[in-house]
C-alpha cells in the first residue's frame, strides 16, 4: 500500500480507456450487470460493463459519506451524541446498524468504522447531524463533492443508501469517488480494515467489535499474485448485490465496483464472487502480459 497522508490531492478528472486492456469473456461471466476495473496507479478502465448506466447505490452510498464526513471533522476524537430521536427511524426503515444505542457518546473516529465496517446508518445520521445539523444539509455536501469530482450522473438523496428512485449513480462515478478517496489516509485505513474495536463508551464500556461485511462474507483475499485488501459492499432489493473492493496485485492498486448481482444477504454473494473472478484473470490478456 503506498504511503501517503491525510490530505488529498485535485480531483482525478476523467478516467482513461485502455482498447483490449482485459479478457473479454470475464465480462460475460460476471453476475453483476454492471462493473468496472480500474488502475489506481494511472487512472486507466481495463475493464467495463454497462458503467454509465443509472444504478442505485445501496450502501456504497457510504463510501461518500464517509470521505465527506473525513473532510469536514476537524478532531476525529470528538465525541458525539447519538439522540435517541434518530433510532425510531431508522429501525422502521429496517436499516443497517453497527450497535450503538440511543444517548450513546461516540468519538468521531469509531463512527467512521461503525459507518464502513458494519455498515451502520444510525453512524451516518449521527455523523451528518453533528457536521451539517441535519442529513438533508449533509447531503448537499455529498452531491458538492460529486459535482466536484466529475460524477456526473450521480445524486444522493440520504447518507446511508436506503432506496430512493432519486438517490442514483454509476459504477464508473463511484470508481471515481473510491480512486479519490483512497488517497485520504483516514479512509484508507478504515476501507481497508477487517476488523475494528471502539473506545470505551457510556453505553458500551467495553466497547463494540465490528466486522467488514465484505471480509466476513469472503473466506479467503487471496488473489492470483496478491490480495484484496478492502472493500464495501451493498444490497437492497432494487440495487442488488453491490460491491467496491480495492485489491493488490503485481505491485499495482486496482479498484473494482460491480452491481445489480442477483442474490440477497442469504444467498451466495455473487458481488464478492464476480470480484475474485474479475482479479484473478487480471492479466492473463495480451495487453497485461
Amino acid at each position: 500500500m503506498r504511503n501517503i497522508g491525510n490530505k488529498v490531492s485535485d480531483p482525478i478528472g476523467s478516467l482513461k480507456e485502455v482498447a483490449n486492456a482485459f479478457n473479454p469473456t470475464v465480462t460475460d461471466k460476471l453476475h453483476s450487470p454492471n462493473a468496472i476495473l480500474v488502475c489506481v496507479d494511472d487512472h486507466t478502465i481495463l475493464m467495463q460493463k454497462k458503467s454509465e448506466q443509472k444504478i442505485y447505490p445501496a450502501s456504497l452510498t457510504k463510501m461518500m459519506t464517509t470521505i465527506v464526513a473525513i473532510e469536514n471533522l476537524p478532531d476525529l476524537q470528538k465525541k458525539i451524541v447519538l439522540p435517541a430521536s434518530m433510532f425510531q427511524k431508522l429501525y422502521k426503515e429496517n436499516a443497517s446498524m453497527a450497535g450503538f444505542v440511543p444517548n450513546e457518546k461516540v468519538k468521531a473516529v469509531d463512527l467512521l468504522y461503525g459507518v464502513m465496517l458494519p455498515s451502520g446508518a444510525e453512524c451516518c445520521i449521527g455523523l451528518a447531524d453533528h457536521i451539517a445539523g441535519s442529513e438533508q444539509g449533509f447531503v448537499e455536501k455529498m452531491n458538492q463533492k460529486a459535482e466536484q469530482l466529475g460524477m456526473k450522473n450521480t445524486h444522493f438523496t440520504n447518507c446511508t443508501g436506503l432506496h430512493d428512485e432519486k438517490h442514483y449513480t454509476t459504477v464508473k462515478d463511484l470508481s471515481i469517488l473510491l480512486c479519490y478517496a483512497l488517497q485520504n489516509k483516514t479512509f484508507q485505513d478504515v476501507f481497508t480494515s477487517s476488523r475494528y474495536s471502539t473506545s470505551s463508551t457510556n453505553k458500551h464500556p467495553e466497547g463494540i467489535t465490528f466486522q467488514s461485511t465484505m471480509f466476513k462474507n469472503m473466506e479467503n483475499p487471496v488473489i492470483n499474485g496478491g490480495k484484496i485488501v478492502g472493500g464495501k459492499t451493498g444490497f437492497t432489493d432494487e440495487a442488488g448485490l453491490c460491491l467496491a473492493s480495492l485489491a493488490e496485485k503485481d505491485q499495482k492498486e486496482y479498484v473494482l465496483v460491480t452491481a445489480g448481482a442477483r442474490g440477497d444477504h442469504q444467498t451466495e454473494q455473487y458481488n464478492i464472487d464476480d470480484a475474485l473472478e474479475v482479479y484473478n484473470d487480471l492479466g492473463k490478456s495480451k495487453f497485461n502480459k
